[in-house]
């Protein structure tokens, strides 16, 4: 038993759609926490303001019945609001009638640092839209939306999963970071930063050491990865273990089997040991500038200035929202394959004779 996630969606398009698989029956999602979460996601220093246009909650066409899911897919909507300003560009079927509103002419020049130029190239479109429509940090919205029904099954579980903002710019201190979105702006530049996504109350055991592909820390760095503009990712103190030695680097093993010390953030050998899961995602600077880097038109190979659409300054607050959906996601896909169960009583019931018998006790 897994957890699955398929999503579907352009930035511009009509909606974003995620079909969520593997959740058991009988668990209860609050409409206002999902919408709560897609709030945070829009909110931050530094956004565009396609943030005043969208306002953006979940629909659910499937999968729950009056608040609690039945056990079959899940189907999550989140509707584009500023698709009333693309309905002939990004028509699905070949648009009627004369063009109107936005995305009707073709787009050449590709932004370095962001998918147009590859995705292109991969598939053979002409006109750059056809990629970064899809390729947009848009579709993290329903990525968010699929992430707090995760954390509604953690929550049954006894895990919480948090968030916060380590840098912007480079900048750790609140004030010293919206000084530096605020010059960045000025200077038509975009800033990147760094997150920390914490999970407390995870139970020990969750992934396995014994194949690559269910190792939960690499699960957990992949899904982090995945993230638009992110480029690195670390557990617990990455790479800060690889200038120590060994007895500065490693958790010692206390009575209860606890630690007093959390280097390896909660995960060894690719399975939680019972400490909190520490992960950070450091993202770049966004590509879209409002000072267009040099690049070379797709149809007539001359030189020219990438495309300049709206785009945040920086969204290194919305990042760690993002980062936090899928740190709890991957968490619960775990304690799914690791419980099991079609009902959510079957879910707890697993999980409380498994506490039973490990000799490890929550703090």
């Amino acid at each position: 038993m897994t957890l699955r996630l398929s999503t579907a969606g352009e930035s511009h398009g009509p909606a974003l759609v995620g079909i969520v698989s593997g959740l058991p029956a009988g668990l209860q999602l609050d409409r206002a926490a999902i919408d709560g979460d897609l709030a945070r996601r829009q909110a931050g220093y530094g956004r565009s303001p396609r943030q005043k246009i969208e306002t953006d909650t979940v629909e659910v066409l499937a999968g729950l019945r009056h608040g609690y899911t039945l056990g079959t897919p899940l189907a999550l909507v989140v509707r584009n609001r500023d698709h009333a300003n693309w309905t002939w560009g990004m028509s699905p079927w070949p648009p009627e009638g004369d063009q109107a509103g936005k995305g009707t002419r073709p787009v050449t020049l590709p932004r370095p640092g962001h998918a147009d130029l590859a995705g292109a190239m991969k598939y053979g479109h002409g006109d750059v839209r056809n990629v970064l429509e899809r390729a947009s940090a848009r579709s993290t919205a329903v990525r968010v939306a699929a992430g707090a029904v995760a954390k509604a099954l953690l929550a049954e579980l006894g895990a919480r999963v948090e968030s916060t903002v380590v840098s912007v710019g480079g900048e750790a201190d609140d004030e010293r970071q919206r000084s530096a979105v605020d010059e960045a702006r000025a200077d038509r530049e975009t800033l990147g930063g760094v997150v920390e996504v914490r999970a407390s109350g995870v139970l020990p055991g969750l992934g396995s050491y014994a194949t690559p592909e269910d190792r939960l820390d690499g699960r957990l760095a992949g899904g982090l990865m995945g993230i638009q503009a992110v480029k690195a990712v670390e557990i617990g103190e990455g790479s800060d273990l690889a200038g120590r030695r060994g007895s500065e680097a490693h958790d010692e093993i206390f009575p209860g089997f606890r630690r007093q010390t959390n280097h390896a953030g909660g995960l060894e050998g690719g399975v939680t040991n019972g400490e909190d899961v520490v992960v950070r995602a450091a993202m770049k600077p966004l590509p879209t500038l409002m000072r267009p880097l040099r690049s070379v038109d797709l149809s007539t190979r001359e030189e020219g200035e990438a495309l300049v659409e709206r785009s945040d300054v920086s969204a290194v607050e919305a990042l760690a929202v993002v980062a936090e959906a899928v740190v709890a996601w991957e968490l619960a896909r775990a304690a799914r394959e690791k419980f099991g169960g079609d009902a959510l009583i079957d879910v707890l019931a697993a999980a409380a004779a498994y506490r039973e018998r490990i000799p490890w006790r929550p703090r």
